[in-house]
């Protein structure tokens, strides 16, 4: 059995990917880019379920039994200082508290439920935060790492372009997975590890020892996250295809790596 494989139903797992509160046309939205959609249902092969970050309208005892498998996306937006117990007025944003509110909560119920979570970029920070672990904030603008982030007024295209090796964990999910010991990977992100979380594996380190990504196994729950971003282009990247293989492997509760 592989990772597109269905169910005895012959339907496909389900999905659900959280959205981010934006503004469209002067309005607050709940919004998700297509690109983390097209690349889970095509290289998952899942069913996506967007879920908003609204309290009332995703509250988490009706969601999780819906879900084979949660997805926490990257987004513009920065994970609230007080979610990880430090007192900032000052920092940078911006927030979407509404979203951290969801995705914690989610996270602990799909969790709970024994349901496979993985995450993205601001999805690996908000997966740190909820195992306890705290952020730092200065991945742009410190001379002591290397750089993080496109600089300022850089084209999406260029923001993507931007990219750094990373170093693969022995015996880790991904070293097993892609048989590979370093990877080249785009690099957009502000915030980044601090702490790493309690029950949380180290899964990938940058040269200047940033966590790049990390896993856990949950009771029957595992936990994949990369701070990168695979579903940019991953139909012309064999590596960031194979993050979502191996979500479609977890949503069918297969082994995360073949040996």
């Amino acid at each position: 059995m592989n990772a597109r494989a269905k169910d005895a139903s012959g339907l496909r797992p389900v999905l659900g990917l959280i959205a981010c509160t934006r503004e469209v046309e002067g309005e607050r939205a709940q919004a998700v880019i297509n690109r983390y959609v097209i690349a889970a249902s095509r290289h998952a092969d899942a069913s996506v379920l967007l879920i908003p970050s609204l309290a009332d309208a995703a509250q988490t005892a009706d969601v999780v039994p819906r879900l084979d498998g949660l997805l926490l996306t990257g987004s513009p937006s920065n994970v609230e200082t007080g979610r990880y117990g430090v007192d900032d007025p000052a920092a940078a944003g911006p927030f979407d508290p509404d979203r951290d509110e969801i995705a914690l909560s989610l996270v602990a119920a799909m969790l709970d439920a024994g349901k496979p979570v993985f995450g993205v970029c601001r999805g690996l920070q908000e997966l740190n935060v909820a195992f306890g672990g705290r952020l730092r904030r200065d991945m742009a603008d410190n001379p002591a790492l290397i750089g993080h982030h496109a600089p300022a007024g850089a084209t999406l295209e260029q923001m993507f372009a931007h990219e750094h090796d990373v170093t693969l964990s022995p015996n880790g999910v991904l070293r097993r997975a892609l048989g590979a010991d370093r990877l080249r990977v785009n690099s957009v992100h502000y915030q980044g590890v601090e702490t790493l979380g309690a029950g949380l594996t180290i899964e990938a380190v940058a040269d200047d020892g940033v966590v790049e990504a990390f896993s856990a196994q949950v009771g029957r729950a595992p936990v994949l996250a990369v701070q990168w971003h695979p579903e940019w282009a991953p139909d012309a990247n064999p590596q960031s295809a194979a993050f979502f293989q191996i979500l479609g492997r977890a949503l069918r509760r297969l082994p995360l790596a073949i040996l």
